[in-house]
């Protein structure tokens, strides 16, 4: 049996803020016309400050230019999903919440023209992001397609997220990423890392240069690499079987580990310290370590 899906991967040039969104549709009506059944965009792909030179600048640009969920633009991109028949994630946009606060926050929108999902990043990239943490774990339903899970950029540095994601049943792993910085390289490392202890698929799209880094890179549930760009403006439709997640999981990665079947009824259960049931701030510090200079009592 066989479950495929065909994932447009648009390593495109963000567009500025308040730009012409005849631009987009054109690129989201032309892939499907090329048979994606999914579309994704890097993040902040529609919300490009980077006019500015200066990152203050950039950050009080999309304070002030920040938009509710019920915005008219999250409409038009609801209607390009529908004209174009895909499941549309259009990267991530500067969302102003009902209280005030700001996150970077990524849609989904159906092939019915509805917004079925919006994750607020967990992990800000501090201290230069200036959002507000989000507070949940955000899977989609794509019916006859699969489960998706959704991380934004930072978040693949923190091996709870993706965890979670397949813990809720997400097969493929929608990260979308705006990496300006030299530290891609480990990116692509954390992609295969986290696909391989997850065993799902992962999908990393960032923007190219000059302005990102590119090298968006797919990821198969056994760690092996499915399609990786360069650093250039480029995209591409890649079919995946999503059936391989349930066959690996199966049969183990290299025929060898099931880490979803690690536990016989009659283990005992294991407690985990590090969370007691949640990530608390007051706490995220590793334990001191009694051999360093400066914890050694004279």
């Amino acid at each position: 049996m066989s479950r495929p899906v065909r994932i447009a991967i648009a390593q495109s040039t963000p567009l500025a803020i308040g730009a012409d969104g005849a631009v987009y549709r054109r690129e989201v009506l032309r892939f499907a016309t090329e048979g994606a059944d999914l579309v994704v965009h890097p993040e902040l792909h529609l919300f490009s400050a980077d006019a500015e030179e200066r990152l203050d600048g950039r950050n009080r640009l999309l304070r002030a230019r920040a938009i509710s969920l019920d915005d008219m633009m999250l409409a038009d991109l609801a209607e390009i999903a529908r004209e174009a028949g895909v499941w549309l994630v259009p990267g991530s946009v500067c969302e102003r919440g009902e209280d005030g606060r700001l996150f970077n926050t990524a849609l989904v929108f159906s092939p019915e023209g509805e917004r079925v999902a919006a994750y607020r990043k967990l992990f800000p990239w501090r201290p230069t992001e200036f959002y507000d943490p989000g507070d949940r774990f955000v899977t989609f339903d794509a019916p006859g397609l699969g489960r998706f899970g959704l991380s934004i950029c930072y978040d693949a540095w923190f091996p709870e997220v993706a965890r979670h994601l397949a813990w809720m049943g997400a097969e493929v792993i929608l990260n979308v990423v705006k990496t300006t910085t030299p530290d891609r390289g480990h990116e692509l490392v954390l992609a295969r890392a986290n696909s391989i202890i997850n065993q799902t698929f992962t999908v990393s799209v960032n923007c190219p240069a000059p302005i990102g880094e590119g090298r968006s890179i797919v990821v198969d549930p056994e760690g092996d690499v499915v399609r990786q760009f360069d650093g250039g403006a480029e995209a591409a439709i890649v079919e995946l079987d999503l059936d391989r997640v349930h066959e690996v999981r199966e049969r183990g990665t290299a025929g060898v580990n099931r880490m979803w079947a690690q536990f016989s009824t009659t283990d005992a259960p294991l407690d985990l310290p590090l969370y007691a049931g949640r990530i608390d701030p007051t706490t995220w510090n590793p334990a001191p370590n009694p051999f360093t200079k400066e914890d050694t009592a004279p």
